[in-house]
């Protein structure tokens, strides 16, 4: 299981990006998984930005999603 992070997507984009791998064929559930977090302020840390997690349970998918969308 390897974990993509990008922090540079809103929640549509994000979708954009989760149609895309299914649209390669790449079924969520077994190959992918996402998570879209929400900008929110933390009264220790700050301002955490917006950002959307991507698990994949194949590496090779993993390195290729990076490099197309990182």
């Amino acid at each position: 299981m390897t974990k993509v992070t990008l922090t540079n997507k809103n929640a549509s984009e994000a979708l954009d990006l989760v149609q895309k791998l299914r649209d390669n064929g790449y079924v969520q559930g077994v190959d992918f998984d996402f998570a879209f977090h929400q900008s929110k302020w933390d009264s220790m840390i700050g301002d955490i930005p917006k950002h959307t997690e991507f698990i994949f349970y194949k590496e090779e998918l993993a390195t290729w999603f990076s490099l197309m969308y990182q």
